[in-house]
């Protein structure tokens, strides 16, 4: 309670008293009546903060906008290219399927699918992430298997589950060359190369395509100074968030894609088969650690985990504190950390992600397969 607050307190019990020995009820009601408003006042214009300053320091490793930066000095030429060939579903086997399929920008970069369907309709072990801020994190997939998002873009593609185009590449770089539009494309945006189009060029075309991908949210505008950007409900989310000790995996700019953490840290996830990281590594502590991801956009990318097996953030938010911090939280409290969660969600930008006109097919151009 603030000193101001406290002497108002202390004046009108002063004043009450005087009045209820006098006897007056007209005037002890007047006295109660102004004690309540200007209590009231007080309690808005209160100028302690919620968070504390100094508890938003996991927040600002980085800033959001030193992404929003360098997407921004990528060219846009290169950028366009990348676009097309997100949306190209001639780089699939069966020409039917692109990174959009899994990866829907209008959808928050997710297809809300438990597992998605690709080549056959075959369906992956773990669930697709969303693409919009990928380029924050510090590794790519739940494994970490890629180090940016250049290199992630090329996995789906010769992956025999979801794209499954043969493992050389080969195959994948005939189709574009036999479309002029895009041999001109490569060939003006990497000059001097013996062969333009390659698979290695593809992935920095998507790549740069995706570090354009970048929501800020309100949240972020909090961060940098803005008090009224998140609403009293919000910043009390954001302080039982920290509380809870949230924050000691869900940190940086992107509230998360920092670190790899085991999964059922402090009590054993029930059912869990998948190694995580140990499938890359071979080595035995690896099993069950998985990238933390990003929380930005989460109230938009149910279902959650790895395995896309919880349905609802509410449930997620109980589950995480249970099994990763060992703690019970009240239904309060949950619904407190999900009034935060909802204010990471940015807003997707409609214009830039269209899908744009790509190249017609060419006489040369393989025919899809769909064996």
């Amino acid at each position: 309670m603030s000193l101001a607050k406290i002497f108002l307190f202390e004046k009108s019990e002063s004043h009450t008293r005087f009045f209820s020995e006098k006897g007056n009820l007209a005037v002890r009601k007047s006295v109660f009546i102004f004690s309540v408003v200007a209590a009231t006042l007080f309690a808005c214009n209160d100028d302690e903060p919620i968070v504390e300053e100094a508890a938003l320091a996991p927040f600002k490793t980085s800033t959001i906008e030193s992404f929003v930066q360098a997407g921004a000095q990528i060219s846009d030429e290169l950028v366009a290219l990348g676009r097309m060939l997100f949306y190209e579903e001639r780089l699939s086997k069966a020409h039917d399927i692109s990174c959009n399929t899994c990866h829907n920008l209008a959808t928050f970069g997710v297809d809300n699918e438990a597992f998605s369907a690709g080549h056959r309709g075959q369906l992956g072990g773990r669930n697709s992430p969303t693409v919009y801020n990928a380029s924050m994190q510090f590794v790519q997939f739940w494994d970490g298997r890629a180090k940016t998002v250049e290199e992630q873009a090329l996995g789906p593609i010769t992956n025999p589950v979801e794209m499954a185009m043969p493992e050389d590449g080969n195959r994948v770089v005939a189709t574009l060359e036999s479309m002029p539009a895009y041999v001109e494309a490569f060939t003006r945006l990497f000059p001097g190369e013996a062969q333009p189009v390659s698979m290695e060029n593809i992935g920095k075309a998507i790549g740069a395509f995706e570090r354009r991908l970048i929501t800020p949210t309100r949240f972020h505008a909090f961060l940098a100074g803005d008090e009224k950007a998140l609403t009293q409900a919000e910043q009390r989310g954001l302080k039982t968030f920290l509380e809870a000790g949230c924050a000691s995996c869900h940190r940086g700019p992107g509230v998360g894609g920092t670190q790899y953490r085991k999964l059922g840290e402090m009590e054993a996830w029930p059912g869990i088969e998948d190694k995580g990281r140990r499938d890359v590594t071979t080595v035995p502590e690896d099993e069950h650690f998985f990238k933390v991801p990003t929380l930005l956009n989460v109230a938009k990318t149910a279902p959650y985990g790895h395995n896309g097996q919880t349905a609802t953030l509410e449930e997620a938010v109980r589950n995480m504190a249970k099994y990763q911090l060992a703690k019970t939280l009240s239904e309060a409290d949950i619904q407190s950390i999900l009034s935060f969660l909802n204010a990471l969600t940015g807003e997707i930008p409609t214009d830039f992600i269209q899908k744009p006109t790509l190249p017609q097919s060419t006489a040369t151009t393989p025919e899809p397969d769909a064996s």
